[in-house]
């Protein structure tokens, strides 16, 4: 519930234009349609402008959408606070049933999926599709997301890679990034001491970040990185789920094979026949 933006409507709802009144009541009836819709979309639904809706966030007092819709998700945080462990008073990890596990990743995955902006996966596709290289990295746990990233990735275009610090040589593997490359970072906690001089090598080799990440790691992470997809991982007990994080990479390939899907079809032909060639399936 945005409540300061429904508490500026009603007092300036008078002096709206007749155009701004039908953008003031679409978000009266749903106030959460700041946080899962674009500007755009809003104007969409109200039948106006999109320069109209701009106008009319501006007449409220906001800088631009944006300012709106951050103003919403604190208020959210404030209400909601995003956990990493879920607690009931019973014992962390023992006693429970398999459909309490399921039922807690489907919360995570439906509130992730739910909170997800509508431009973000099109703007990583472009990105991924422009990017000369594109890098995987993921420390820990989240080495194997990365794996996975990269073979994912790689079965849609060419030239992806994992940075894995292979022997600890992080030069070797920095010195073959460049300028428009891309970098996917996977990072949930515990994150290492590295992470920071990884990332400021990154910027200053003008690459662009892209990063999927917990809630509580997203804020700062938008100082750094192009592009931020939170996601939730709320569970039980100490061991860590990466269910939201794996689809998220999913959704970032679905969205790239929908942007690039004559290049995609000639990639996976030419994989097909390199493995019929080499006899590698049954």
């Amino acid at each position: 519930m945005a409540s300061r933006l429904i508490l500026r409507i009603q007092e300036r709802q008078r002096r709206l234009t007749s155009s701004e009144q039908k953008i003031a009541q679409i978000l009266l009836d749903n106030q959460s349609l700041v946080e899962t819709h674009t500007a755009t979309e809003l104007a969409g639904l109200a039948g106006v402008s999109k320069a109209t809706t701009a106008r009319f966030f501006r007449t409220l007092g906001y800088a631009d959408f944006e300012e709106v819709r951050l103003q919403a998700r604190e208020e959210r945080n404030r209400r909601e606070p995003y956990a990493r462990f879920e607690s009931r008073g019973e014992p962390a990890s023992l006693g429970r049933a398999l459909s309490e596990h399921v039922e807690l990743e489907l919360r995570n995955l439906t509130r992730t999926f739910e909170e997800l902006r509508s431009d973000l996966l099109p703007r990583i596709a472009a990105v991924l599709g422009a990017a000369p290289r594109v890098w995987f990295l993921g420390f820990g746990d989240e080495y194997g997301a990365a794996r996975l990233g990269r073979s994912m990735f790689s079965r849609l275009r060419h030239d992806v890679h994992q940075i894995e610090g292979a022997g600890q040589d992080w030069a070797a593997e920095l010195s073959m990034t460049g300028p428009r490359d891309v970098l996917v970072l996977l990072s949930f906690e515990p994150r290492p001491k590295l992470l920071r001089a990884l990332l400021a090598h990154a910027r200053t080799t003008r690459m662009q970040i892209i990063t999927v990440t917990d809630h509580a790691f997203a804020a700062q992470a938008q100082r750094f990185c192009d592009l931020v997809l939170p996601c939730h991982v709320a569970t039980y007990g100490v061991l860590p789920t990466h269910a939201t994080m794996v689809a998220m990479l999913r959704l970032m390939a679905v969205a790239y094979l929908g942007q690039n899907a004559e290049e995609v079809g000639q990639r996976i032909a030419t994989l097909d026949a390199i493995n019929e060639e080499l006899d590698l399936s049954e």
